[in-house]
């Protein structure tokens, strides 16, 4: 796993205009915040599991971009254009095949 999405990920994705912090051990300092609208502890994992879930499912996708931006894609599709060739849709197809839609 790359990239673990935190408990204060969870929280600002359920309570986005909370005020709050997460401390050592994962304790949650609420300011100024209604008690009846924070999260439990339930409902924190639940959405810490959804959004792992989501970004793991774009893992193939952060891949191709970094094999993108290392091409001039420009250069390759305008140098296929005046040679007749392919090299761009070929590096393209390559990425794709390296890094498949799960």
């Amino acid at each position: 796993m790359a990239n673990e999405i935190s408990k204060f990920d969870a929280i600002k994705s359920l309570t986005p205009n909370a005020d709050f912090g997460v401390g050592e051990g994962g304790t949650i300092t609420w300011k100024d915040y209604n008690e009846d609208s924070q999260p439990s502890d339930s409902d924190i994992d639940t959405e810490k599991t959804r959004l792992q879930t989501i970004y793991d499912g774009q893992d193939y996708a952060r891949k191709r971009k970094a094999k993108y931006d290392l091409l001039n894609q420009d250069e390759m599709r305008y140098d296929d254009l005046v040679n007749s060739t392919t090299t761009w849709q070929d590096a393209i197809t390559a990425i794709k095949a390296e890094f498949p839609k799960s």
